[in-house]
């Protein structure tokens, strides 16, 4: 029998019989892990562990601490979920899993009643799966012939998103007796799925937890977010309401042409929310001097201060933009992080005393010389800008650190309005197949990075992991501590983002690092038809992302 050479990581070299499966191969690299290998990456391409090696490669594995590990692992999770479903409420039950959440995600459950013991039922039945050391079995099938399977199963959500997918053949998963569609891999068996948790929220809704890349030790209770949840929830309704739940929904849209008047609606929400909080600030216009606005990367930030501040100023209410940037101490005084590298993103690298005197004194009426931050020289200089406030003026901080309070601590908070915003996303694929949050800002991400820095996608999905942190860090913690959330999605974005996003992820080499990653997201946009963008509008959120946005591009570099 012919022997083969894998490469493990350039540590060490070992051979394996041909036709050996990633599955044996990965026992004998367990060693390098805390936690069960869920997948491989053979030659730079992510492989399940089913798969088998017929040559020489190089090889890595993936567990639930990883980025691609963590999404397997929930991914194979909810089919689990899936199945117990079935097996505990019947054929006619099934769940949509709606959006992330705290640690998890958001089901519901359709075609049965759900309450707090019925939920510890479905815990159990899905702890009986694991235990059950099922087999997730990947099967090629034709398109038409998984439309015409799921049309029998009356699975019109996965037999309309098939309908759109260009792919001759497609990749279906089977557990137990039960088949489905997922646009990403599964891990090889139920066993390694030992770690979750479910909890009731109201009605039929649920929130599945397991470990994050955070916490991968162990699943953490689920802390609710009343505030967060609610804004899914309320563009989820909305959705609902417009008939635009999923992908095939927004692409019948498009198919038919009347992409137009869904670009009218989504934007007119959006401006509705500003709209809204201008009302509440005006309302409370006697106490809030300061409004304070942060939100994760490719939020939308710098178009959302904006027009926040024109609907302001069309109550009669002055306001004036403060950077938070121009604060940042001398480059040569930076912090250093665990790595001994300058930390640009913590709030130790701003001046927080000059920063809250010079607020103390603007908010008393006194004329302040405030700072300019040179990047090139990495220090701040004095110039000749001054700004003083009239009484009913207001200060807007726009920025990283601006919903922690130790960035105004000397400012009252009933004296300020925090604001946090993320683009929501409340369309899934299918039932099954969600779409995270976090796709729609990288997408736009890489778009903005190559317009206005030059950067590649490679560049951004390499710079990704870091950004990530510095959110969970100084962002996500006080999402809830606000008095409004804003929902910066667009239901129409993703068919626009498509035509700009997709050329760029097609750049990426084979060889880099992150082509999986850029694979993926190619695979993610392949669920929808392209949306022309002349009829986004100028001042959209969406064009400080694609461009030719009426508020100037110079104001997108940051």
């Amino acid at each position: 029998m012919k022997m083969i050479k894998v490469n493990y990581r350039d540590i060490e070299t070992k051979e394996f019989l041909e036709d050996s499966s990633l599955l044996e191969i990965s026992d004998s690299f367990k060693k390098y892990y805390n936690y069960p290998i869920l997948v491989a990456k053979v030659d730079n391409d992510i492989t399940p562990l089913a798969e088998k090696v017929t040559k020489k490669c190089d090889i890595d594995f993936y567990d639930r601490s990883s980025d691609v590990g963590n999404e397997i692992y929930g991914r194979s999770l909810q089919f689990v979920l899936i199945l117990a479903v079935k097996r505990l409420f019947g054929r006619d039950a099934d769940i949509v899993v709606e959006h992330s959440i705290d640690k998890g995600v958001y089901c519901e459950l359709h075609g049965a009643s759900l309450d707090k013991p019925l939920v510890k039922k479905l815990t159990s039945e899905m702890k009986k799966i694991v235990d059950e050391n099922l087999i997730f079995t990947k099967v090629s099938v034709s398109r038409i012939d998984a439309i015409k399977y799921f049309k029998a199963k009356k699975k019109m959500d996965k037999v309309h998103v098939l309908k759109y997918i260009s792919n001759t053949y497609i990749n279906l998963y089977r557990l137990d007796d039960l088949y489905d569609y997922f646009y990403g891999d599964l891990v090889y068996s139920t066993k390694v799925l030992d770690d979750f948790k479910l909890t009731y929220i109201k009605g039929n809704g649920f929130v599945l937890s397991y470990p994050d890349i955070y916490n991968p030790e162990c699943t953490l209770d689920y802390k609710h977010y009343p505030k967060l949840f609610d804004a899914f929830l309320d563009y989820t309704n909305w959705g609902r309401i417009l008939g635009i739940n999923n992908a095939a929904d927004l692409n019948e849209q498009v198919s038919t042409g009347r992409y137009g008047d869904l670009i009218r609606v989504a934007e007119a929400y959006y401006d509705g929310q500003l709209s809204n909080i201008a009302e509440e600030i005006y309302n409370k216009k006697n106490n809030i001097r300061l409004i304070l606005l942060a939100g994760p990367s490719s939020s939308g930030k710098t178009t959302t201060s904006k027009k926040l501040q024109i609907y302001l100023q069309s109550k009669g209410i002055k306001t004036h933009q403060i950077s938070i940037d121009d604060y940042y101490i001398d480059r040569d005084k930076t912090p250093l992080d665990k790595e001994g590298k300058p930390d640009f993103e913590s709030i130790r690298a701003i001046d927080l005393e000059l920063f809250n005197k010079h607020l103390m004194r603007l908010l008393d009426g006194d004329k302040v010389l405030l700072p300019e931050f040179n990047f090139i020289t990495g220090k701040r200089e004095f110039k000749k800008k001054w700004l003083q406030l009239k009484e009913d003026d207001m200060i807007v901080i726009e920025g990283l650190h601006a919903l922690n309070d130790r960035l105004t601590m000397s400012i009252e908070r009933k004296r300020k309005y925090r604001i946090y915003m993320s683009p929501l996303t409340q369309l899934n694929i299918d039932n099954h197949n969600r779409i995270h949050t976090s796709d729609t800002r990288k997408l736009r991400r890489i778009i903005r990075d190559n317009k206005y820095r030059g950067y590649s996608a490679s560049d951004t999905l390499s710079m990704w992991p870091k950004i990530r942190a510095g959110e969970e860090k100084n962002i996500f913690p006080y999402q809830e501590d606000v008095d409004k959330i804003i929902n910066s999605a667009l239901l129409y974005e993703l068919g626009v983002l498509k035509t700009y996003a997709e050329p760029l992820l097609f750049s990426v080499k084979e060889n880099d690092p992150v082509y999986p990653e850029a694979l993926r997201l190619i695979n993610f946009l392949r669920n929808f038809l392209p949306i022309p963008s002349e009829e986004v509008p100028k001042d959209s959120v969406l064009r400080e992302f694609i461009g030719n946005s009426c508020f100037g591009e110079n104001n997108f570099l940051s």
